[in-house]
């Protein structure tokens, strides 16, 4: 007899999502199994099977989870009529979400290989949404970027470097916050852009 849908079934399944985020972040997916994810959750594994079909829909889950949060952001912001402005509060949102989700966004960076190739290409194509959304607006701030889309993209892929990996160094609770990390990247990367 299939068992029935509880009425925490939704708040059930983000709580697994985060805690396999955390194990995750921690040890690699590689290096997590479903008894110890079933463990952290203090649950069985055949009670967590009841909400994953497989690992693999839970790292898919983390994932997407993020990128969606990053995706929203992107929605909520990049539409500002000043390009720079958009720049600097795409990048203090992105920010503020990476030292909430940080277990997530580390998940993201090291595990994408790691979804069905299938899975993979629908986070890739969330990542590209993003890619493109700090493409246009460089190409908006810099005439010299607007005139050569591979220059306009390798300095992209910049931004998103001085942003995406300060999950490796950053501590929330030292003396800068999130919000500080974010206006010197900007600074320092509108004063390069600005000057091309």
């Amino acid at each position: 007899m299939a068992r029935t849908q509880a009425a925490d079934y939704d708040d059930r399944r983000d709580a697994i999502v985060a805690k396999a985020a955390e194990l995750y972040g921690q040890f690699g997916f590689l290096g997590s199994s479903i008894a110890d994810l079933a463990e952290a959750c203090r649950m069985s594994k055949s009670l967590l099977y009841h909400y994953f079909s497989s690992k693999e829909d839970i790292l898919f889950e983390v994932m997407d989870s993020h990128i969606t949060a990053l995706g929203e952001i992107a929605k909520r912001i990049a539409d500002e009529t000043d390009p720079k402005e958009s720049l600097v509060r795409l990048t203090h949102g992105f920010m503020e979400l990476y030292v909430d989700a940080s277990s997530r966004h580390k998940v993201l960076l090291n595990d994408l290989d790691k979804l069905p190739p299938h899975r993979r290409k629908t986070i890739i194509a969330e990542q590209r949404l993003l890619v493109d959304t700090i493409d246009e607006i460089l190409g908006e701030l810099s005439p010299t970027l607007a005139k050569s889309p591979r220059e306009r993209r390798a300095a992209t892929m910049i931004y998103f470097g001085m942003i995406n990996w300060t999950h490796t160094w950053f501590d929330p609770k030292g003396a800068l916050g999130a919000h500080d990390i974010a206006k010197l990247a900007v600074n320092i990367f509108l004063k390069g852009v600005l000057s091309l």
